[in-house]
């Protein structure tokens, strides 16, 4: 786990490393070049770039953490793609159900795989609320479409990443979705963002009472686009339990009965 500069989460918390492009969004994936650079440096934890692989070492990793924080949950990867087994998600999910005191953002472009394990084998997390589930939307063919699957999920609470926003999305259908992210793509070769796509689902958001959080015009200089519009910041956001700190001692306790080790705290 890591601190994180991404705007509308406190850490990053990655179980899993890499992932396999499934959609347009991907295309300028920002957690692909970023790993690609560390390809081939011995012992690096990208030695291998964005080849998928499990990171069981790290599972753990929210039981290390006393103070409540707010976790986005494989900021490098998608918990939810083919490769990685039933039984290691299955594994993730039990650390965020059992270290509570967090609140966990979970943000997949499968929202199939999501649908199915949340309606079955996951169903007796499905409603905890400081467990969010999220999907990814960038245009109409491919992200409105997870809307409706999200939609069709049983969960405490849904939110949409619309991030890299790529096209007008026209009416999107709000019903029960509790948060929206909505942000430009960034680095060399963005693709641009109009302002209009933006300001029609920031309405749309305001229409339905669902908090709007505005994380950036991106472009090749993100830091001089900045995130404002119509003047001001759009930071909205669900609402987070508060939870004291939990004692050493206890999140011992806790990872213990989860059946593995916690020796890294001795």
């Amino acid at each position: 786990m890591s601190k994180s500069k991404i705007e509308w989460t406190d850490m990053t918390w990655n179980p899993v490393r890499g992932c396999v492009k499934v959609s347009p969004g991907c295309k300028r994936c920002y957690a692909q070049t970023f790993a690609e650079r560390w390809r081939g440096v011995p012992n690096h934890p990208y030695e291998h770039g964005f080849d998928l692989c499990r990171v069981p070492e790290k599972l753990l990793e929210p039981f290390t953490w006393a103070r409540p924080r707010t976790i986005f949950v494989n900021s490098m990867s998608d918990l939810f793609q083919d490769g990685v087994p039933d039984e290691y998600i299955a594994d993730v999910v039990d650390v965020m159900a059992t270290a509570n005191w967090h609140t966990y953002q979970v943000l997949t472009k499968r929202g199939e795989r999501l649908q199915e394990l949340l309606s079955g084998s996951l169903s007796f997390v499905a409603e905890h609320s400081h467990i969010w589930w999220g999907v990814s939307v960038e245009d109409r063919k491919f992200g409105l479409p997870r809307i409706k699957l999200l939609r069709e999920t049983p969960a405490g609470l849904r939110f949409l990443s619309v991030e890299p926003l790529l096209e007008d999305l026209g009416t999107v259908d709000l019903t029960g979705i509790d948060w929206v992210i909505v942000g430009g793509e960034s680095g060399p070769g963005a693709r641009p963002m109009a302002r209009d796509w933006v300001t029609s689902i920031r309405d749309q958001c305001s229409d339905a009472g669902v908090p709007f959080f505005f994380k950036q015009w991106g472009g090749t200089n993100k830091k001089m686009t900045g995130r404002r519009l119509d003047g001001r910041t759009h930071d909205r956001m669900p609402r987070r339990g508060v939870r004291d700190p939990v004692a050493l001692p206890e999140r011992r306790a806790l990872a213990a009965a989860l059946g593995r080790s916690h020796d890294r705290w001795r």
